[in-house]
């Protein structure tokens, strides 16, 4: 049994998560609110000196940073494939997974849907500043993650991989916020993707709210 600690409503969590649940692997998420007032909890920042999340607890063996918990979900785990064989496309996977860890999050999540709509949510007011400063950078992330889709259901063409796993999250934060949507719609392929995506049985498991 894997123990996942971290906050359901994490696209970083979720992308772990969803790798847990294509590979059909028992699981329990444990909460961990790294946005507390007092700060991370102390248990926490033993597992994660960082104070970050998720992190993982499988047996004697314990492992943090998204990246290497995606592969770990991979390789020691029976059930489907979610790195590709062969060398060309595993470095796409790879290139996918840089893109967003280096400069989709930031941007997508916190400087556009953060401040748009979680923000706004209890009545305060978005950074409109902000907001104005990421849309050329949101553009040149959705295009590029465009122009590198496959033709088929998944990023990668016919095989889901931690690729997708890892961008749905995000992606689907981003186009919660109208910016985000309108932008998606410039990007015919990737908004596909992401409706596609949605209706798998793991998305629908890792809804905020769905697993304790």
């Amino acid at each position: 049994m894997i123990e996942l600690f971290g906050a359901d409503y994490s696209v970083y969590v979720r992308s772990a998560r969803l790798a847990i649940e294509e590979k059909g692997v028992p699981y329990t998420l444990i909460p961990v609110d790294v946005f507390a007032a007092e700060g991370p909890p102390e248990e926490h920042l033993k597992r994660q000196p960082f104070g970050k999340i998720p992190a993982l607890q499988h047996d004697d063996f314990s492992l943090f940073e998204t990246a290497a918990i995606l592969r770990y979900v991979d390789e020691a785990f029976d059930g489907p494939l979610l790195q590709p064989e062969d060398p060309r496309s595993r470095a796409r996977m790879m290139q996918f997974l840089s893109i967003l860890d280096t400069y989709a999050y930031r941007t997508l999540v916190w400087d556009i849907f953060v401040e748009r709509v979680a923000k706004t949510r209890d009545g305060s007011e978005a950074d409109e500043a902000r907001i104005a400063s990421a849309l050329g950078p949101a553009r040149t992330i959705i295009q590029a993650l465009e122009d590198l889709k496959q033709k088929g259901d998944f990023l990668l063409g016919h095989q889901l991989t931690l690729a997708d796993c890892h961008a749905a999250p995000m992606l689907n934060l981003f186009q919660q916020s109208p910016e985000g949507a309108r932008m998606m719609e410039s990007a015919p392929g990737l908004q596909n993707w992401l409706q596609t995506f949605k209706k798998r049985e793991s998305f629908q498991a890792t809804q905020p709210g769905e697993k304790d």
